[in-house]
């Protein structure tokens, strides 16, 4: 009996799974979309103030209602959604091609290289991510575009370290003998074999780090380093709602507040499931 019900509960967990992972893909495309066309959707500017509507609740006119100056937080969410998700995505690819750069020059060079590469990015995983990004900080001043390089600098180890495991094991495949006995340069086997057979199980990891990303950039809005306003990047909104949180105003804090763990999970949901598949095809 118990050999019957099995495969039932299996099948049970796999459409379950599907279920969330279906859902969470829909969720981003609406949310990709809709960051996409926000002027277009948004009913009013990001910065259009209005006092005579500060703090009101959801309404027909306001409809997740406004903040301390009485923007409207549906049309500040729409329009900053586009510097929110596009900043995860420019820090990620700066990341990874430093991080990729390393981790295969690592690998393929091995000796003294290897050896210096991994202290380098041993000191850059002792010393903690956040400190390292505020110092790059205090040196070239915030805003959004230091943010996204210094948390580049930041992420590019972490990429470089999962990169070279990956290289290492790719070293030892049949098809690099073959390149190098046909007279090919290592930069040529590099980039025409290595790099591309390591992108299924790389851009899995990416997608899941996508999440953290999020998080790390609204973080430095929130404390002031990273965009700045009149932005409506979703962290720096967080931050411009805290004062009416003394006063019962929740929905300013609240509303970007959800929205960043709304996506995050989606994110997640979705991106442990593509790189599932991704390893399993590669």
């Amino acid at each position: 009996m118990t050999s019957i019900l099995l495969p039932r509960v299996r099948r049970r967990r796999r459409s379950g799974s599907d279920l969330g992972f279906w859902i969470s893909c829909g969720f981003l495309a609406l949310i990709a979309v809709a960051a996409a066309f926000a002027p277009l959707l948004a009913p009013y500017e990001a910065d259009s103030v209005d006092f005579a509507a500060i703090w009101e609740g959801p309404s027909a006119q306001h409809l997740l209602g406004t903040d301390q100056l009485g923007r409207d937080l549906f049309s500040r969410l729409l329009i900053g959604a586009g510097e929110t998700l596009v900043g995860p995505v420019v820090l990620l690819v700066l990341a990874t091609i430093l991080g990729v750069a390393i981790g295969v020059l690592a690998a393929w060079r091995g000796g003294w290289i290897d050896t210096v590469l991994a202290r380098v990015t041993d000191v850059m995983f002792a010393f903690p991510g956040l400190l390292f990004v505020v110092l790059v900080i205090a040196v070239f001043g915030k805003g959004p575009a230091t943010a996204i390089v210094a948390l580049a600098l930041a992420y590019a180890p972490v990429i470089a370290k999962y990169t070279r495991s990956l290289a290492l094991s790719e070293m030892t495949r049949p098809y690099i003998d073959a390149y190098r006995v046909q007279g090919l340069g290592g930069l040529t086997i590099c980039l025409r074999g290595v790099i591309p057979n390591l992108l299924p199980p790389l851009v899995g990891y990416l997608v899941v780090l996508f999440g953290e990303a999020l998080m790390s950039l609204a973080t430095l809005s929130f404390l002031g380093f990273g965009a700045q306003p009149p932005s409506s990047e979703w962290g720096l909104m967080v931050q411009e709602g805290q004062p009416g949180i003394i006063q019962g105003e929740f929905l300013p804090t609240l509303v970007p507040g959800a929205a960043i763990a709304i996506v995050v999970i989606a994110v997640n949901v979705a991106g442990v499931r593509v790189a599932d598949r991704l390893l399993a095809k590669g």
